[in-house]
Formats: structure tokens, sequence, C-alpha cells
């Protein structure tokens, strides 16, 4: 029985070993990351500025064929209609008596109204047509700023990636070694969920003068004796981050 104890205390021990070595290595991942700044945010937010003028652009310029379009058929109703005025000029001439000229009298009043409709619905198209190509010509003009804002965004980008990008492979190559050597998908689960809700992405810190690395918040005596033991893995009680002593290193060399 005291053999297993003893084999269980080490394995918990080497395990807050690795999760600090991993802690390490997420520090200076986080550190390369962090040079590329606001960047990789901006070239999303640009990517979605461009694409939703793209689509603004599409819309407008679909609206103004549409009202093209509408324009061609109102054109073309208005040459029926002076056909059928024609014609019916023409029958004015040979009509019988004056009920039938009143009949067709009304047919080319009908149709001049109809004529006027159509005048009036192709300057309210044409009205909207100018509005829609506005829009689209300063949403074209948007675009293609943006557009170029976004081209040297992910330029800068890229530079910073190609030169950083060898060390963040080599180090997350190492961290995932370290994640095996864990072996332990509670104690990883707990870790990543630690350093994303932490400001500084620190979930495995060190005791610094009686206190938490993390928050800085005291640590009573006892539970710091606890934490030297490596016989369980502890979690401060403020801010919940794990604890390790300062010496955990020295001590596995």
């Amino acid at each position: 029985m005291a053999s297993n104890t003893t084999s269980k205390d080490a394995s918990i021990e080497s395990k807050l070993k690795a999760l600090y070595d991993l802690q390490q290595v997420c520090t200076e991942i986080d550190k390369i990351r962090t040079l590329r700044g606001e960047l990789p945010l901006e070239v999303e937010d640009l990517e979605d500025e461009v694409q939703g003028l793209q689509t603004r652009i599409d819309k407008l310029d679909d609206e103004v064929k549409r009202l093209s379009d509408e324009i061609m058929i109102k054109k073309n109703e208005i040459k029926e209609a002076d056909l059928q005025i024609k014609k019916y000029e023409s029958q004015q001439d040979a009509v019988r008596n004056n009920r039938e000229f009143d009949a067709i009298s009304k047919e080319i009043e009908y149709q001049n109204l109809e004529k006027q409709l159509c005048e009036k619905r192709i300057k309210e198209f044409t009205a909207d047509m100018k509005n829609a190509k506005d829009l689209a010509d300063e949403a074209k003009q948007r675009l293609r700023e943006r557009s170029q804002d976004l081209d040297n965004k992910r330029a800068e980008l890229d530079t910073i990636v190609a030169e950083t990008k060898a060390d963040e492979d080599a180090l997350l190559a190492k961290a995932d070694e370290i994640k095996k050597e864990v072996n332990d998908e509670y104690i990883l689960s707990a870790f990543n969920r630690i350093r994303s809700n932490a400001r500084n992405g620190l979930a495995v810190v060190t005791v610094q003068r009686d206190a938490c690395g993390g928050c800085f918040n005291k640590i009573p005596p006892q539970r710091q004796f606890d934490i030297r033991l490596h016989k369980r893995v502890i979690v401060c009680e403020y801010c919940g981050r794990i604890l390790v002593d300062d010496n955990i290193n020295a001590e596995e060399a």
C-alpha cells in the first residue's frame, strides 16, 4: 500500500512539474503572438467589412438592373399605347355614330392615361436607379479603400508571422510533448480553462513571498507546506490558479 501511495505521489509531482513547464512554454508562445498585436483581429474585421461591402454592392447592382428592366417595360408599354392610340384615331374617321365616336375617344383617353402613368413610373424608377447607382458608387469607393487597407494589414501580418513561425512551431511541438507527459485530460482541461480566464494567460504560478504569483493574495503557511509536498494539485482559493513552489524545477535537477 505504501508503494502505491509513493507511486501516486510521484505521478502527481511529475504532472505538476510538467504543468509548470507547459506554462513556461505557453507564456513564450503568448509573447510571440503578442508581437502580432491586434493585427489578426484587424485583418478579420477588414475581411468582414470587405465582404459586407461586396454583398451591398451586389444587391445595389441587382436593384439597378431591376429598375432598368422596369423602365424598359414601361417604355414598351408607352410604345404599345401609342400604337393603340393611332389605331383608335384611324378608326374615328370611319365611325358611324356618336356612340362609337365616344367609345373610341374613351379608349384613346385611357391609353393616354396609361402613358402618363408609365411616364410617372419611369421618372420614379429613374430617380430610384440614380440613388442606387450613387450608393453603389460610394460603396465601391469604400470597397477599394478597405481592400487596400486589408492588403496592407495582411502583408504586415504575414511578415510578422513569417519571422516568428519557426519559433512558434517549435514551441507548439514542445507544448504537445509536455501534454503527453501530463497525460491527464481532466488536468489539461482545467489548465486550458484557467488560462483562458486569466488576464495574463497564467494558469500555473509559483508562490512568491508567501503569496500567489497570480493574484498576490497571501497563502497560509500550512497551505504552502502542502504545496511544497507536491502530493496533490492545489489551486489558489482566490483566483483559481494552480500553485507550485518556486523550487519545483530545481528539485528535478
